[in-house]
C-alpha cells in the first residue's frame, strides 16, 4: 500500500549551517483488531503484515494455534463515517468449534505493560495459557553455538531495508540453530514486529516453532518474552536488557533468554542449557 514510509520536510543544522530538505520517516498508525466483528485491541504499528500481525496478536493471546483454527482475516469496509475503508481496522473470524474468548473490559489481558497484571498472576497466566510446553532438561533438541548466535545482530541489521531509511524501527527475526534468516519483519512497536513474524508462522502452519531463535533489535521485556513462550520458540535474544520479570519468566518456563548480544559478549539469563558453554566462573 505504499505506507511503510512518508516523506516531511526537516530544518537541518550542522556545524551551525541550517538548511530545509524532507526527510523519510516511518509511518505509525493505529490498526483495530476485531474478533468476530466485536472491537478487540488496538495497537500503534507500522501499515504492512496487518494480518500477520492480528494472528500473531491472537497466539499471543492464547485464541489461535494453529492455522486451521482461523477461517479469516479482512479488511473492515465501512470503517468511516462516509463508508469508506482506512485499511486500520481488521476483523478475525475463527474457525467453527474455536472458542471465542469473552470480550469484555474485565477480560484477562496480559499482553501488555498496562494491563494491571504483575508477577506471579502475569507468570501463571501465561503457563497456563501456553499450547506447548518448551524442553527443559539438558538434553533438549534444540540447540545453538554462542558463535551462531553472537553473529544474528549483524544479519538482523543488514536484513533491516526500511531501518535504513528512517532509523525508526524496531526489528524481529526467526532463525535456525545455523543462523539462517528465516523471515524478519519491522514495525515501530518491538511487539508488532514480533507478532508479525509469529502471525505469518501461524498462517504458513508452522507452529510451534520449536527450533528457531527469535531476535529482537531492543530490550527484552516481558511481553515479547510471553509471545516467544506462547509460540513455541525455545530461545529470545536481544541486542539490550531484558527485564526482571522476562527473566523470571524465562526460568519458570524453561526460555532461553539472551541480552546485550553485541559482538562477541552476551548475558545468558536462563535456559542455558541450550547454549554450549564452557564452565562459567563466579564473580563478585
Amino acid at each position: 500500500m505504499g505506507r511503510v514510509t512518508a516523506r516531511r520536510n526537516v530544518i537541518r543544522i550542522r556545524d551551525g549551517a541550517v538548511t530545509t530538505r524532507p526527510d523519510t520517516l516511518v509511518v505509525e498508525e493505529p490498526l483495530e483488531i476485531r474478533l468476530g466483528g466485536k472491537p478487540l485491541a488496538i495497537t500503534m504499528r507500522t501499515p504492512g503484515d496487518d494480518f500477520a500481525l492480528a494472528a500473531g496478536f491472537l497466539v499471543s493471546e492464547g485464541v489461535l494455534a494453529s492455522a486451521d483454527e482461523l477461517a479469516n482475516i479482512v479488511y473492515c469496509a465501512g470503517a468511516t463515517d462516509d463508508g469508506g475503508n482506512t485499511y486500520n481496522v481488521v476483523d478475525v473470524r475463527l474457525a467453527d468449534g474455536v472458542p471465542v474468548p469473552d470480550i469484555t473490559l474485565e477480560r484477562n489481558v496480559y499482553t501488555t505493560s498496562s494491563c494491571g497484571l504483575c508477577g506471579k498472576a502475569s507468570l501463571d497466566a501465561v503457563r497456563t495459557q501456553a499450547r506447548w510446553a518448551l524442553d527443559t532438561g539438558p538434553k533438549a533438541p534444540f540447540r545453538i553455538e554462542p558463535t551462531t548466535l553472537a553473529a544474528l545482530p549483524d544479519r538482523l541489521r543488514a536484513a533491516q531495508r526500511v531501518f535504513e531509511r528512517t532509523g525508526g524501527l524496531h526489528a524481529a527475526a526467526l532463525f535456525g540453530a545455523d543462523g539462517e534468516l528465516l523471515d524478519i519483519r519491522e514495525d515501530v512497536g518491538r511487539h508488532n514486529a514480533v507478532d508479525k513474524v509469529i502471525g505469518r508462522a501461524l498462517q504458513q502452519g508452522l507452529l510451534p516453532l520449536s527450533s528457531a531463535v527469535l531476535m529482537v533489535s531492543g530490550r527484552a521485556s516481558f511481553e515479547l518474552a510471553q509471545k516467544a513462550v506462547m509460540a513455541g520458540i525455545p530461545v529470545l535474544a536481544a541486542v539490550s536488557a531484558p527485564s526482571s520479570l522476562a527473566v523470571d519468566l524465562a526460568a519458570e518456563t524453561g526460555l532461553t533468554l539472551v541480552g546485550f548480544l553485541r559482538g562477541n559478549s552476551m548475558n545468558v539469563y536462563a535456559g542455558e542449557h541450550r547454549l554450549a558453554l564452557p564452565t562459567a566462573t563466579a564473580t563478585g
